[in-house]
């Protein structure tokens, strides 16, 4: 038996290849977009990519599984309870994958969503016990899957349903039954998921916080609470993964002209500027969204840019241009019409406009500083994290505006009024400012280390 995880940082996603070398045919679990990767791994080790299975339908990501499907002839696998519209196979529970000897078997454990699987893998050339498990989103190292990604009113009942598939099911397992989960830390699809990305059903039934909550009403309510802001753009990437993503095929440089991106500007295509943020602020063009081609990408620009909206790039380098692509493209930004090939120089040589500066990074107790101040600079503080986050203690007199709301909610904000975004660490509230940026706000603090380092510095919260 072969098994390889392929791990995406930032969005926390992992998916796998699982095969038998001896049979040279093989699946791939929760394929991503970037699908190149499972046929590069499959040849090198002489299989056949046959089955493509989907441990549910993603919310935090667009799947690569009709992609795969076109480049390999494999059918893609789903429990019966997706709803899923494209050419698919129905799995219910017990239902058996043969891939020569390993053996597969589904067992349905709805939570995370009604149609979430566990698949128990076996290797019969040792023994017909389960060695490992794909537990796709019900059970992480540390955390199981939240329950409201389909919809905050059917939170309860999924709860209900995650309860029962732990304890009723997957607990009934051996506690050496290793576990390979579908996400790991990064991802928004659990509270707080460990940076491990495998352990095992023993350690987990010992130290998983969840799981020694054996009284069925303090389980979900455990599980309904405290959930952190719900990934960007979650009912159209749910939408996509029901009907089938269009396939994306290979991704080939598109460089424009700067003629040619004015014409998709002028078409209403939205520059995104992925550029280092000292060569930003040393010199941009305005009204652009600026967001660092980091690991974070994927996470920040459902909270930037709308999604069915064309992107022009400005990149540090082409070679850049094929990743940032992917990154957008698992989230369901599928219209990236190119990048800039030209310099900032060239576009102002041109008589085009450009500007410098940028959102600037405040530390704690210069944001305490103009909050004392009563020169017309006081800001507005604007604290981007969620309702439970805010109840625990935040910077006085903030006022709470969920980043996922942000976009609905800025028509409360004067852009005239300078503004200090505060999350808890300072991560949300970079993809809030760079919102306000793209809106013209003419002043904007992103505030060093959050709340966590307004406590550390000595200042008082509300």
């Amino acid at each position: 038996m072969y098994v390889q995880q392929f791990f995406i940082e930032g969005l926390g996603c992992a998916s796998y290849l699982i095969g038998c070398e001896g049979a040279g045919v093989a699946a791939v679990i929760d394929p991503d977009r970037e699908v190149g990767k499972y046929l590069d791994a499959a040849q090198a080790h002489g299989l056949k990519i046959t089955h493509i299975i989907e441990t549910h339908l993603h919310a935090d990501h667009v799947s690569g599984n009709t992609d795969l499907a076109t480049r390999t002839g494999a059918e893609i696998y789903l429990h019966e309870a997706s709803q899923a519209t494209f050419p698919h196979k129905a799995l219910r529970e017990g239902d058996v994958i043969g891939l020569g000897n390993v053996r597969l078997e589904v067992m349905h454990t709805p939570g995370h969503t009604t149609e979430s699987i566990t698949l128990l893998v076996s290797d019969l050339t040792r023994t017909e016990t389960p060695w490992l498990a794909f537990t796709g989103d019900t059970l992480f190292v540390g955390d199981v899957g939240r329950p409201d990604l389909v919809g905050l009113e059917a939170a309860q009942e999924l709860a209900g349903q995650m309860y029962d598939s732990l304890f009723d099911k997957l607990l009934k397992q051996n506690d050496g039954l290793l576990i390979y989960p579908g996400h790991g830390a990064g991802s928004l699809c659990g509270k707080s998921i460990g940076a491990m990305r495998s352990t095992t059903l023993g350690f987990e039934r010992r130290h998983n916080v969840a799981l020694t909550l054996r009284h069925k009403p303090d389980f979900i309510q455990w599980d309904v609470e405290h959930l952190p802001e719900q990934p960007a753009n979650v009912k159209r990437i749910k939408a996509l993964n029901r009907r089938g993503p269009a396939p994306l095929g290979e991704i080939t440089q598109r460089p424009l002209a700067i003629h040619e991106a004015l014409q998709h500007f002028q078409r209403g295509a939205a520059l995104l500027d992925t550029r280092p943020k000292a060569d930003y602020v040393l010199k941009h063009i305005p009204g652009g969204a600026h967001l660092e081609a980091d690991d974070q990408l994927s996470n920040r620009i459902g909270f930037v840019l709308p999604p069915d909206v064309p992107v022009v790039l400005l990149l540090s380098d082409p070679a850049d241009y094929r990743r940032i692509v992917f990154s957008l493209a698992r989230v369901g930004y599928e219209n990236v019409v190119g990048y800039l090939d030209a310099t900032l120089e060239a576009w102002e040589a041109q008589g085009l406009p450009i500007a410098s500066g940028d959102i600037r990074d405040l530390e704690p107790k210069e944001l305490s500083a103009l909050l004392q101040a009563d020169d017309g600079n006081r800001p507005v503080v604007i604290d981007v994290r969620e309702p439970w986050e805010y109840q625990q203690g935040h910077v006085p007199e903030a006022v709470l505006i969920p980043l996922g709301e942000l976009a609905a909610r800025v028509g409360e904000l004067d852009p005239k009024q300078p503004v200090a975004v505060i999350c808890a660490s300072g991560n949300r509230s970079r993809s809030a400012a760079a919102f306000l940026g793209q809106k013209n706000f003419g002043t904007i603090y992103n505030v060093r280390g959050g709340t966590a380092g307004w406590r550390r510095a000595g200042l008082p919260l509300a």
